[in-house]
């Protein structure tokens, strides 16, 4: 890297999943936008042909209306040509296929077990940590071997367990984990403000928070506007709205919440906040899952009681097509490539490792004490300062006693799965399966669902002795 003029060129970014048809066009947006940083971003994916369409894709984003620098692409055929030498590396990938995501979503169905995302918790995300995991524990060592003192940045799901994996196999790692969801309760609060404080124009960033706890059951202990004490304003404006949910004028949606995938009125957010007196800091649709599974996922009726989504496999492969045939306009130019900021803050955090900025806010990071009753090493949200090649983990203060229970339940059963994982031990795994707040079905069934999934998803998992659990 040159640092001249208080810009950063020649930088390297290694992108692990860069065949992507979403995440990879939002980060290009983002980098191309910023007028301090410039270089080159290396694509690797196990699909050769996608990363190669995104590489047209990308450089055609240095030639789009409001481009402020110039990134050059290149797909890649290895891995260890993607990591060598890396400044920054980006890892976004889907563990399987569509179709083994298919029975981590729907084969609990039978059984009474509903999910609504299916990537992080439940027996879905715990499926899915079994095929992820090995792949990060590869990750790990390569960029141990490759790029030791790269920052790495992770948007894979489920967060906490990839992001532990990395640490576990490589602990001198530089890496953290980002996820928007604490910023969309941000966004939330800001209507909440606009409407009880009678102003316009507020900013995401204008709502102060203190995070706690583990990715996608993140709850705010504090949050403040102006330094105004928002819990107050916030009790009243649940009450007023828990029963119908709220619906922002932007939000264009119906009441056909079963076909709106990612629809929500925030009712769960809601009824958390009066039932514990914390604000519950992810879309609904993620924090069901943690909770008991006849809270809020009993069945279909009860999902659209509360007005939010069970999001299909069917509907993300759906979504896929289209997305497929964006990439196509895009490469022939059918379709103009536009800037679309994603109001990730991926890139600002690159920026301010960069020592260009200095940056507060959430990431998944190892325990170091900032959450003092969670345990030591598990991987907890919290916010943490951006500075010149420096991440440092803002001391949250323990989770309160309230909703303690739920969350130590959650980080508790993260680590089992983490051990048992690591250790090629089913009878670990399932403890924790058997034990998740959704499932709700006998221990026998339990078992039998746990033995079909990994029946269903075997490609991927050819590191365990499968046979051992019949």
């Amino acid at each position: 890297m040159l640092y001249e003029n208080n810009k950063v060129s020649e930088i390297k970014i290694a992108y692990i999943g860069g065949g992507s048809r979403g995440w990879a066009w939002g980060l290009m947006s983002d980098l191309v936008s910023c007028d301090d940083i410039n270089g080159d971003v290396y694509l690797y994916d196990i699909d050769l042909e996608a990363a190669q369409h995104n590489e047209i894709i990308g450089n055609k984003y240095n030639s789009a209306k409001g481009a402020k620098s110039v990134w050059h692409y290149h797909a890649v055929e290895t891995i260890d040509d993607a990591l060598s030498g890396a400044d920054f590396v980006v890892l976004s990938i889907l563990p399987g296929t569509f179709d083994e995501m298919q029975s981590d979503v729907h084969a609990p169905e039978k059984y009474g077990i509903y999910q609504s995302v299916g990537d992080t918790s439940g027996p879905g995300g715990i499926l899915r940590a079994m095929r992820t995991v090995p792949m990060y524990e590869f990750f790990g060592r390569k960029i141990k071997e490759l790029c030791p003192k790269a920052w790495v940045i992770n948007y894979t799901n489920p967060m906490t367990l990839c992001v532990k994996t990395l640490y576990r196999v490589f602990p001198k790692i530089r890496a953290f984990g980002c996820c928007h969801e604490v910023f969309g309760t941000q966004k939330f609060l800001v209507r909440m403000v606009e409407e009880m404080f009678d102003v316009k124009g507020v900013e995401r960033q204008e709502i102060k928070v203190n995070p706690v706890a583990v990715n996608h059951f993140t709850w705010l202990t504090a949050a403040t506007y102006r330094n105004i004490d928002l819990f107050p304003y916030y009790k009243k404006f649940c009450e007023k709205y828990v029963e119908t949910g709220y619906i922002s004028g932007d939000a264009n949606v119906d009441n056909n919440w079963m076909n709106n995938s990612f629809a929500s009125a925030d009712k769960v957010k809601m009824d958390l906040f009066l039932k514990f007196g914390y604000i519950a800091a992810a879309g609904d649709r993620h924090l069901a899952e943690f909770c008991e599974g006849s809270w809020y996922l009993e069945n279909p009726d009860r999902v659209k009681e509360m007005c939010f989504g069970l999001t299909t496999v069917d509907w993300r492969k759906e979504d896929l097509k289209k997305r497929l045939e964006k990439s196509a306009r895009l490469r022939s130019g059918e379709e103009e490539i536009s800037i679309d900021l994603t109001g990730e803050e991926g890139v600002s955090q690159i920026r301010a490792l960069l020592g260009l900025c200095e940056l507060v806010t959430n990431v998944n990071i190892p325990n170091q004490g900032q959450i003092p009753n969670l345990p030591i090493g598990a991987v907890v949200e919290t916010n943490a300062v951006f500075r010149a090649n420096s991440l440092t983990p803002v001391h949250a203060g323990p989770i309160p006693s309230e909703i303690y229970p739920l969350v130590s339940r959650i980080c508790k059963e993260q680590e089992l799965v983490s051990e048992g994982i690591a250790e090629r031990d089913l009878n670990k795994i399932f403890c924790a399966f058997a034990n998740d707040p959704l499932v709700t079905c006998s221990e026998e069934d339990a078992r039998k669902l746990f033995v079909e999934m990994c029946e269903n998803t075997k490609e991927y998992l050819d590191m365990y002795d499968l046979s051992s659990m019949k």
